[in-house]
């Protein structure tokens, strides 16, 4: 006879683990697939400033396992895995990981994140890993004193390019539009930062060098009368343009936006499909916090609790 699991939650963020630490405390022994990037987004953050309950702030990756050691404290069974396959047209609903191995669950919550865009240039595979990037915290230790450059106008490209001029001679902000869309304080910093230049209505078209980044090709105002190419010399290019939610899996399954997102309904993490909830960063193209991710995370806990409640009493 098979193994069914009461709830079944799909992704090792702050939505998934926290998802997983009220499930486990309601007694629904709940099983997490880490997915592809454990921890998630979080892992690639140096400090989080704005979560409660870290005064001093924290690192990325450490808080990513206090949350999850915490769900591992009250016996939520966090798995290695990548789902490949679903199955919610049957129940109990089917799940493929990593391509061999199915297993059944009563509910499901899908929390498996979003992940960062690239513009769509050849040379951004070119040289992938021989300089272009999405994730300055991860790569900017090799481009200590060099001159590298962001593309982006939002809260994540300032971040980076902040964090960037801490290690780098030279960070190029290239923002698309005449203006940054980052709140106010993050303006400020990018502003304040001496080596920090910002390109406004500049876009890229494309990275130059023999064995790896040495260079990139930028026009300011594109398509306009006064449209100008030009060159800039940098070692390494950064991506922060925004994020796509990971819902592939998922979308020939459930119901999405144009975008990819999954929808919820309204006040409740609840799906189109009875029984499958959905929490952070892929059911939510707004906010993208850990905190809100996180407090969606609780909410499908508590929905799937009371979905599984609601069919005990019928039976």
């Amino acid at each position: 006879m098979q193994n069914i699991i009461k709830c079944l939650i799909i992704g090792g963020g702050p939505a998934g683990y926290t998802a997983a630490i009220y499930a486990a405390r309601a007694n629904m022994n709940p099983v997490l697939y880490e997915g592809v990037q454990p921890g998630g987004q979080l892992t690639q953050t140096t400090e989080v400033e704005n979560f409660p309950g870290y005064p001093q702030g924290v690192e990325g990756f450490q808080m990513m396992e206090d949350i999850k050691n915490q769900a591992i404290r009250f016996e939520a069974d966090i798995r290695s895995g990548v789902v490949t396959k679903a199955d919610f047209s049957i129940r109990p609903f089917a799940v493929e990981i990593d391509g061999k191995d199915t297993v059944f669950a009563e509910t499901v919550i899908i929390a498996t994140g979003a992940s960062a865009k690239y513009l769509g240039l050849a040379d951004e595979k070119k040289y992938n890993g021989k300089g272009v990037s999405a994730c300055a915290t991860c790569d900017g230790f090799f481009y200590r004193k060099k001159r590298v450059a962001v593309v982006g106008g939002g809260d994540t490209a300032c971040e980076e390019a902040v964090y960037l001029a801490g290690l780098a001679e030279k960070v190029y902000l290239i923002v698309r539009k005449p203006f940054l869309r980052a709140s106010k304080i993050m303006q400020e910093r990018v502003f304040d930062t001496k080596n920090i230049e910002v390109l406004f209505e500049h876009q890229t078209l494309g990275l130059f060098g023999e064995k790896k980044v040495e260079g990139a090709n930028i026009v300011f105002r594109k398509g306009g009368a006064d449209e100008k190419e030009a060159k800039i010399a940098i070692d390494g290019f950064f991506l922060a343009i925004g994020h796509h939610p990971n819902s592939e899996v998922f979308k020939p399954l459930i119901e999405t936006d144009e975008t990819g997102y999954i929808l919820t309904k309204q006040h409740s993490q609840h799906t189109n499909i009875e029984g499958v909830f959905a929490a952070g960063d892929v059911a939510d193209p707004h906010y993208r916090q850990a905190v809100t991710a996180a407090a969606s995370g609780c909410r499908a806990a508590i929905d799937a609790e009371k979905f599984l409640k609601n069919i005990e009493c019928k039976n």
